[in-house]
Parts: C-alpha cells; sequence; structure tokens
C-alpha cells in the first residue's frame, strides 16, 4: 500500500502471466535465458549498426564529413538509427514476448510525472559536466597523451559537424537527428528490450545498472563513458520506475536538444548554467556540484513520491 492508504498496483516482472501456452514466446519455446537473449540483442544491433553502419556512413563521407556533406551525414545517422537499431529492436522484441508493448513500457505516463526527469537530467547535466573537468586532470603516461588528445578531437569534430547549426530550419533538423529519434530508438531498446530482458532475469536495479553501463559503452566514447553510463542508469531508473520508455525518452530528448541549443546560440556545450566550468577555482565547482546535487536528489525524491503505486 502506499501512503495514502490505497493498493499499490502491481507489475510482474515477466509479461506471460496470464497467458496461455499457444501465446508463449519465442525464447521461452526454446528455453534461452532471459539475460543471454538480452545481450544477444545488443551483440547482433550493435554489429548492425556501429559495424554495417558505420563502414557505409565512412564510404560515404570519411571520419568526418566535408563541407556540403554535412545534410547528408545526418541523414544517415538518423536513418542507421531507425533502420539500423529501431527496426532489429521491434523484431526482437516479437521474440522475446508475447506483448512486445508492454514488454517494452510503451504506456503513456501522466504528463505530470514528466516534471521531475526533466529537472533531474538537467542538474545532472551539470554535475558530469564539473565531473569531467576533473577527469581530464587525470595524469596520464606521456606517450599516450597526444594519441588520445588526437582521438578526443577526432570525436569532437564529428559530434559538432553533426550538432552545429546556422539557422532556425537548420536546428529544428539537427533536433530531430541528434534528440528526437535516438530519444525514442535508444529508449526502446535499451530500456525496452535490453534492460526488460535483464529485469526477466536480475533484480530490477542490477537490471538498471547494467543496462546503463552497457549504453555507456556503446557509444565508443572512452572520454565519456563514465557520464554516459551514469545517464544510462538514470535514465532507466526513470523507465522502471514509471513503467514507462517514455519518461526516460522525454528525459533523454532534453538532454541532447539543450547541447544543440548550446551550440546554436554560440555557448560551448561543455559550460554549465553558472560558467565555464573549465575557468571556474576547484571550490566554486566544488560547491556548485554540491548544490545540483541536491536539487537532483531532491528533484528524484519527488519522482519516486509521485511513481510509488507504480510498481511493486
Amino acid at each position: 500500500m502506499n501512503d495514502t492508504g490505497n493498493p499499490v498496483e502491481q507489475f510482474p516482472p515477466v509479461d506471460t502471466a496470464g497467458v496461455s501456452p499457444g501465446e508463449t514466446s519465442f525464447i521461452e519455446r526454446h528455453g534461452i535465458p532471459p539475460i543471454l537473449f538480452g545481450f544477444l540483442s545488443l551483440g547482433l544491433i550493435f554489429f548492425l549498426y556501429q559495424a554495417v553502419g558505420g563502414v557505409v556512413t565512412f564510404l560515404l563521407f570519411g571520419v568526418t564529413p566535408e563541407a556540403g556533406h554535412t545534410a547528408g551525414f545526418r541523414i544517415a545517422t538518423a536513418l542507421g538509427q531507425i533502420i539500423l537499431i529501431l527496426g532489429p529492436t521491434l523484431l526482437l522484441a516479437r521474440l522475446a514476448t508475447s506483448r512486445p508493448a508492454q514488454y517494452l513500457r510503451l504506456r503513456f505516463p501522466q504528463p505530470r510525472v514528466l516534471l521531475f526527469p526533466v529537472i533531474g537530467i538537467f542538474s545532472l547535466q551539470q554535475m558530469l559536466q564539473i565531473y569531467l573537468v576533473f577527469q581530464e586532470k587525470i595524469p596520464l603516461p606521456q606517450r599516450l597523451v597526444p594519441i588520445m588528445k588526437e582521438f578526443k578531437e577526432l570525436i569532437e569534430e564529428a559530434y559538432r559537424v553533426l550538432v552545429s547549426s546556422n539557422s532556425i530550419p537548420e536546428l529544428l533538423v539537427v533536433i530531430v537527428v541528434v534528440a528526437l529519434i535516438p530519444a525514442i530508438v535508444e529508449e526502446i531498446m535499451f530500456r525496452g528490450l535490453v534492460q526488460r530482458s535483464f529485469e526477466n532475469g536480475l533484480t530490477p536495479m542490477k537490471s538498471v545498472v547494467l543496462s546503463g553501463i552497457i549504453f555507456g559503452a556503446y557509444h565508443l566514447n572512452p572520454f565519456g563513458f563514465i557520464p554516459l553510463a551514469a545517464l544510462g542508469i538514470y535514465l532507466g531508473f526513470l523507465a522502471m520506475r514509471a513503467n514507462s520508455i517514455w519518461v526516460s525518452a522525454v528525459a533523454h530528448f532534453f538532454n541532447n536538444a539543450s547541447a544543440s541549443l548550446a551550440l546554436y546560440f554560440h555557448n560551448d556545450d561543455d559550460a554549465i548554467i553558472t560558467g565555464n566550468p573549465d575557468t571556474m577555482s576547484a571550490g566554486v565547482l566544488v560547491l556548485t556540484f554540491l548544490v545540483f546535487s541536491i536539487i537532483f536528489l531532491g528533484s528524484t525524491y519527488y519522482f519516486i513520491r509521485m511513481t510509488e503505486s507504480r510498481i511493486k
């Protein structure tokens, strides 16, 4: 029961409760463990998107697209996500369950539930930007410094080509490509298919952490692994707690769209709301981190209170 005295609504972790034998899923009929199926799904989609899609993109545009090829690069990125991630994810969901919509958590939440995840992801953004400042101060072996610097600049250049815009119409295209499509596609894949598969073999929180760590590694950005994993864990928690991937999708969209807007208004996307962390003293950074930590914890607390009747 919740604190109002009303019964708590229950959602079974496995969607086959009450399903007749003729409606059992492919993996159940063949005795495939859900966790193994989750990893196999990840491997297949990784190969399709990162290997097949990556090779095609490289052949068409090179490591970073030249001037005049930006539009094609963005179209290829969007189509790659839809065809090579979303398409296989929906097909694999049909193998995992006889009720894919429920399994993928496609139920729509109440609009009021979305406010605190947006506040939470915003404050988490600020905290992670400050973390990156301290991460860059970690000493590396001298022979690795130029290699890592060149690799980092290559990643950042490809990102800026994809995200930068010079007009409102181009900004809208960028938001669709880097915010709207990834928010839907990646949430259905990671917080829907993958995390849900893990939940059928692990506890919910272990599944959230595991899928979040994989989310961080999946982006193939060693410099951003910890922030990406932290975002993945938070997004997984949102989806699990609200029993809806649309809650995490809204937070995911806000996270990506805010970076696009920052670049459009000629702000450094690594900046935080109080300024550029690279020029702030360590004491101010720590204080700012603590302030946003309090905001993050407060928003998470109220989100939990608002969703306590949605899960066990």
